[in-house]
């Protein structure tokens, strides 16, 4: 019988400070994004975003050429964004916490999303509570109207309501339209 081994650890810190020189860096980058309204660029690898996220691996799929454009996805969020898959860890701020929450509900990041909650829980004010409730209801009324669901309870397939245009980064979401 062939002896299995034992998996051994190295130290975390040294590991994903590395990776987080990684993040944004042209050298080695194999994939530029042109994000936000700012059309800011942000360099990244391929390998390690389809690796960590279902919606990089089927949005940089073979083929597809550099740059590619974001411009809904704020600078800020997409760099959040970038700085968790690559280390799993990331620095969240008050003024920028919800948009990383809405890319990472965007980009099916749970755990990610699970950090952002954990935040906002932590720093909960008047002013960002109110702003997280306006950014929920934007978020649902868009599922809603997107998905045609009336509520989430119901399991019908989801079909896109008539008069929702269909934009580019649809196909890379893990949606059954019928």
């Amino acid at each position: 019988m062939e002896n299995p081994g034992l998996v051994v650890r190295g130290q975390a810190a040294p590991f994903s400070t590395a990776l987080r020189s990684l993040i944004n860096n042209p050298q080695y980058s194999d994939i530029c994004f042109v994000v936000g309204q700012e059309r800011q660029e942000v360099f990244a690898h391929r390998c390690l975003l389809a690796c960590r996220c279902n919606f990089f691996q089927r949005l940089l799929g073979p083929g597809v050429p550099s740059p590619v454009v974001l411009s809904t996805v704020p600078a800020e969020a997409f760099l959040a964004v970038l700085e968790f898959l690559y280390t799993n860890s990331v620095k969240l701020h008050q003024h920028s916490v919800l948009e990383v929450l809405t890319t990472a509900v965007e980009y099916g990041l749970e755990e990610l999303r699970e950090l952002c909650l954990e935040f906002v829980v932590k720093v909960l004010d008047v002013e960002l509570v109110c702003e997280a409730l306006q950014v929920e209801q934007i978020v649902e009324a868009w599922k809603c109207h997107a998905l045609r669901r009336g509520d989430a309870a119901r399991s019908a397939p989801c079909r896109r309501r008539r008069g929702t245009r269909p934009r580019d980064h649809h196909r890379f979401l893990d949606l059954r339209f019928k």
